[in-house]
């Protein structure tokens, strides 16, 4: 195996494990049920996916044909993870939570942060017609 290949592989292994734990950690300390969505749907499914295709690589390199488990693992990975967050988002959103019980909006006032705080908070934006 030359050394390109040995570098691309370590690439991936380390751009997936970055990958992995800034999914963990965003999964950790993120507040609420819809934030935490985004985590393991987005960094995770990419850290996951950066270690497999290092490893197919690795495998068409030293065995000189492709891993199909391997493959088959990133693709059943990519399509049901955005279908999974999906369905979870929906059962959120079905819990009936209203929009009192949310943090109240962000410096741009569209959306529910939890970066300022509600003595703080400018008066709300007339509604857009």
């Amino acid at each position: 195996m030359s050394a390109i290949f040995e570098y691309i592989i370590a690439a991936a292994v380390v751009l997936g494990g970055v990958f992995g734990l800034v999914g963990s950690f965003g999964l950790i300390k993120l507040n609420d049920a819809m934030s935490r969505l985004h985590a393991p749907t987005k960094a995770t499914t990419l850290g996951v996916g950066g270690v497999l295709i290092a490893s197919m690589i690795h495998a068409i390199v030293s065995e000189g044909q492709i891993s199909w488990h391997e493959l088959l693992i990133t693709l059943f990975l990519f399509l049901t993870a955005p279908i999974t967050a999906n369905f979870i988002a929906k059962a959120h959103i079905h819990r009936h939570e209203t929009p009192e019980s949310l943090p109240p909006a962000g410096e741009d006032r569209i959306w529910a942060t939890h970066d300022i705080r509600p003595e703080e908070q400018p008066a709300p934006l007339p509604p857009h017609n």
